[in-house]
């Protein structure tokens, strides 16, 4: 990854077009900074009159590394703007980025509501007929509504739509948006193509390459994508339970298979499972498209039921070894579903705090970056300064988010401060050889090491 420095230093673009971003959300924000940052004139407007007050001040609502930085940067430059105002937001843009909310609804469909209220509002007070850039991550087929929308909203006129998935990591969302791997950019006319090659000239000049396809394939490869992370993520998860019958070692297994170029180390990592906004609503809505299009897709209602096994396998760890949880003290290290992220949007480490907590326990947590919004999804918790406040007098501590700054943890003095010397490693951060030798009963997922350091002999052998 690139330094930070480079988002702030960028090269404006000499041919600079006037980009509208509807909606400041964790895509619409960083894409609004990127667009500046690129050379392109940006106004962004959202719903929530506060977000944009904060904006125009330069205080983001989320945390992302290097972002306060280049907000302020691009605000003092002249090319970043907000209002809340939807006449001056896309009055006169070339470009516009639709990148509202599209949650799950109970049944797994994605809620599209946003999506036409922003297509509605683009068709009344759009004076220059702009392409219009489908960012939010839909269901295959939300261009074409889309497009109806704004046809009988705007009394005729007919607007340009491309579908531009996003394929952004929170965590290091900034420098993907400005060094992407691929760009993929779905649309139906020459006209509109070309209008987005012109937009990310400064990106693909420097060798990103620009996928272009049908407006349906676009759509249908972000979801895809997501879903097929979530998958090898699921994968190594089964393949934990099977190591700890097996007694193998998960994290060597994936070692070997992720050296393998067809496969790839990426997302094989056992733990906790995935969280976030993202990979739980895209496996869901896929799973919902595909049985509405005619394929029931049942592979996909697996890789959440694993995932949800991911969590429960880690509770299970706990309560093994406690064996009571009621009126035993557990800290969770790590709030925030990833680490460098404060979103605890479908965290697997507020889930497992409501397991506890439902089973008797006391929990109190603990994340860098993620208290206040841990505190408002689950405020029956307790919450800790720091990770040593968090252990005083714990039974038991579970490593939740793999922040780095848990590997720097006073191994001695986090002992000395528990009641019981018990670690679950949810994201097996550290060296099971190293945590029994530092006098812990260490539980981590997928590897063979018991809690007095003893590798078990696998049941079947065991007469």
């Amino acid at each position: 990854m690139s330094d930070l420095s480079t988002h702030l230093a960028w090269d404006a673009t000499p041919d600079p077009m006037d980009v509208a971003v509807i909606g400041t959300g964790h895509v619409g924000l960083i894409t609004a900074v990127a667009m500046s940052v690129t050379g392109h004139r940006v106004v962004a407007t959202d719903v929530d009159d506060d977000k944009i007050a904060r904006l125009t001040e330069g205080e983001p609502h989320f945390y992302e590394p290097g972002l306060v930085e280049s907000l302020e940067r691009q605000l003092a430059s002249g090319r970043l703007r907000f209002s809340s105002d939807p006449s001056t937001t896309v009055g006169d843009a070339e470009v516009v980025f639709i990148c509202v909310g599209t949650p799950p609804r109970a049944d797994g469909e994605a809620n599209l509501l946003a999506m036409e209220t922003a297509a509605s509002m683009i068709a009344r007070h759009a004076r220059r007929s702009p392409v219009v850039v489908e960012k939010s991550t839909v269901p295959a087929g939300t261009a074409d509504r889309v497009r109806q929308t704004m046809l009988r909203d705007s009394g005729g006129t007919h607007f340009e739509i491309v579908s531009n998935p996003e394929f952004l990591r929170e965590g290091s969302a900034l420098h993907d948006s400005l060094h992407p791997d691929r760009i993929v950019v779905g649309g139906e006319s020459e006209h509109a193509l070309s209008v987005m090659r012109r937009l990310y000239e400064p990106i693909t000049s420097q060798g990103c390459r620009l996928i272009e396809v049908d407006r349906a394939t676009a759509e249908l490869a972000k979801h895809t994508s997501n879903a097929f992370l979530a998958l090898k993520i699921s994968f190594a998860n089964a393949l934990a339970r099977l190591s700890e019958l097996a007694g193998a070692d998960v994290t060597a297994i994936v070692d070997v298979m992720g050296s393998d170029p067809r496969i790839g180390p990426a997302f094989l990592s056992a733990g906790l499972g995935y969280g976030g906004f993202c990979f739980p609503k895209d496996v869901a809505a896929l799973e919902r498209l595909s049985t509405r299009l005619g394929y029931p897709f049942p592979l996909l209602g697996e890789v959440a039921r694993l995932n949800d096994e991911a969590v429960e396998a880690v509770a299970s760890k706990v309560e093994e070894a406690l064996w009571n949880l009621e009126g035993k003290r557990i800290a969770i290290l790590g709030l925030a579903f990833k680490p460098l992220t404060d979103d605890v949007r479908f965290s697997p480490a507020l889930t497992l705090a409501r397991i506890l907590l439902q089973r008797g326990a006391e929990v109190v947590g603990y994340d860098p970056r993620a208290i206040e919004e841990a505190a408002r999804e689950v405020p029956e918790m307790q919450f800790a300064r720091d990770a040593y406040e968090a252990i005083d007098g714990a039974h038991c501590a579970v490593i939740a988010t793999e922040w780095e700054e848990f590997l720097d943890l006073d191994l001695a003095a986090v002992r000395s401060r528990m009641t019981y010397p018990v670690i679950v490693d949810g994201r097996n951060l550290f060296d099971p050889a190293e945590m029994v030798a530092a006098g812990f009963s260490y539980y981590s997922v997928g590897r063979p090491a018991h809690p007095d350091g003893r590798v078990p002999l696998p049941s079947s052998l065991v007469s």
